[in-house]
């Protein structure tokens, strides 16, 4: 099918611009035809995307489904997508409609609220099927504004300061990725990031020959390859967030809606590591490979600091979203140990945390729905008048902690297997999270769930509904798979995954032969 990526990418612009114009009022209607539409727009766009993993080929390691048109100013508007890109997209379309679903009471300007998860949906795909680097800026970048709204308009108390922390911190990391791609742009002639055409590559004073005249082709040596690698690093390093930079997610976490939290734990974090992958490990392959023990260090810490403070809150949200910090650190270690184990580890960790934490945010929502607080002291003996919450809240904690047969186990095993052939200490000090992240989640899910029910304000507590139930389900049953039979995953990323580490290390000592030469 011709145009299959971009029908995908705005299919839910589409219905977004739909709503906009034809629905009318805030009334009980209207606020039910908005949800509808929405449903409808994401599940028709999951759908349309199963055209694409029917059709894709994961043997070939070249982009596939690419859509090439002249742009303005001779940039291109190029979409594609490999075996790295093509799970983030399933992985998007896959969670918008459970995300629609699990926000069905949302009573407030609900038309704006579901256009701004429509037009989320849209820069979120354009991230991970984009080939031009301007193209992906600007999805990049636009992505900020939607959720800087479900933050700021559908938050908690404090829901503008932590609204504005989030867009700051993000924008400003990205400032530097700009004057990064102006930089490349002004030496290298293009933007392409893969697959623009044969021809010659001109970048700082040197010419290579190409196969591909494209930003992944090219070799940038010297000082200037660490500078841009820092660059984009700030960028995506505050996308995931990495530690120090990571102070905005719990804020923004704890002040977004239900639906929005999930979204942002289970899609927009992934941007930076995909980010690292597209961009890092192929353009600034010098530079990665000298800061990788500064990367496996801050990781390190990530998992032992933020699992600590994890241990020390008091509201769920914060706890998870801390949770989230400290499993991110698994996917940064494995990307930059730059091997087969690692980088399919980070990948699939990835896409596990997406599953994962998005059910814990859930878990949350389903909770304070009907208390409105999330303080932990709030809760306890859930169990005895919500047991399938129980089940449901006990089995998404025990898939977060790595529990074998859960995907959650086969992420962290591989990212630690990566860096264990690199770097033993920062192995060690990282497997130390498994056991803290055990603490902190099984506390939690202790003092909410476990014991007598002795608070009043619980006793009349309901359990999960049918609509709740089937929001969890989908979740439920890509975690057992992918702990079962990880090759769901492994078998589609492998040989991209193979041809990027070969491209990487190929690269190492040509640069350095290069440079050496000059």
């Amino acid at each position: 099918m011709d145009n299959l990526l971009s029908i995908i990418t705005f299919l839910p612009a589409a219905a977004a611009l739909v709503m906009a114009l034809f629905l009318r009022g805030d009334d009980p209607a209207a606020q039910k035809n908005a949800k509808n539409l929405a449903l409808f727009a994401t599940t028709a766009t999951f759908l349309v995307s199963l055209f694409l993993l029917a059709g894709f080929d994961p043997a070939n390691t070249e982009m596939q489904f690419v859509e090439d048109y002249r742009w303005i100013a001779g940039l291109s508007y190029r979409m594609g997508v490999d075996g790295i890109s093509i799970l983030f997209v399933m992985l998007t379309t896959f969670l918008m409609p459970i995300t629609i679903l699990s926000c069905w009471g949302v009573s407030h300007r609900v038309k704006d609220y579901m256009i701004a998860f429509l037009m989320l949906e849209t820069l979120m795909l354009g991230v991970f099927m984009a080939l031009d680097l301007v193209l992906f800026y600007l999805f990049f970048e636009a992505g900020l504004i939607p959720m800087f709204l479900i933050i700021g308009i559908w938050g908690g108390q404090n829901r503008i300061y932590a609204a504005f922390k989030f867009f700051l911190y993000t924008f400003l990391g990205s400032v530097l990725m700009l004057v990064a791609m102006i930089a490349m742009y002004m030496t290298a002639g293009t933007t392409c990031i893969a697959g623009c055409g044969p021809d010659a590559v001109s970048l700082i004073g040197f010419t290579f020959p190409s196969e591909t005249f494209s930003l992944a082709g090219i070799q940038i040596i010297g000082g200037m390859q660490t500078l841009l690698f820092l660059a984009f690093f700030a960028s995506f390093a505050v996308k995931m967030p990495m530690w120090p930079v990571h102070t905005w997610l719990p804020d923004a976490h704890v002040q977004a809606p239900t639906a929005g939290s999930v979204i942002l734990a289970a899609v927009l974090l992934k941007m930076g590591g995909y980010g690292f992958l597209r961009f890092s490990l192929p353009m600034f392959p010098v530079a990665s490979d000298i800061l990788s023990p500064l990367v496996f260090w801050m990781s390190a810490i990530a998992i032992v600091y933020t699992s600590l403070v994890a241990l020390a809150q008091s509201d769920m949200k914060k706890l998870i979203a801390y949770s989230s910090v400290a499993h991110m650190g698994y996917v940064t270690m494995g990307i930059f140990a730059a091997n087969q184990q690692g980088v399919d580890g980070a990948i699939f960790q990835m896409l596990s945390h997406g599953f994962i934490s998005g059910a814990l945010f859930l878990c949350v929502g389903v909770i304070y729905d009907r208390m409105h607080t999330r303080e932990i002291d709030a809760y306890g003996g859930l169990v005895n008048r919500m047991p399938a919450y129980a089940l449901i809240f006990m089995f998404f904690t025990m898939a977060n902690v790595g529990l074998p047969g859960t995907s959650g186990f086969v992420g962290e095993f591989l990212t630690l297997m990566g860096i264990f052939q690199v770097n033993t200490w920062v192995a060690a000090v990282a497997t130390s999270g498994v056991i803290l992240s055990a603490a902190y989640a099984l506390w939690l899910y202790r003092r909410v769930a476990m014991g007598a029910l002795l608070k009043e304000a619980l006793k009349t507590i309901q359990d999960m509904s049918r609509r709740e139930r089937a929001v969890f389900a989908p979740l439920v049953v890509m975690t057992l798979l992918l702990g079962v039979y990880p090759a769901v995953v492994t078998d589609i990323i492998g040989p991209s995954v193979t041809a990027l580490i070969d491209n990487y290390h190929a690269a190492l000592p040509q640069v350095a032969e290069v440079a050496a030469s000059h």
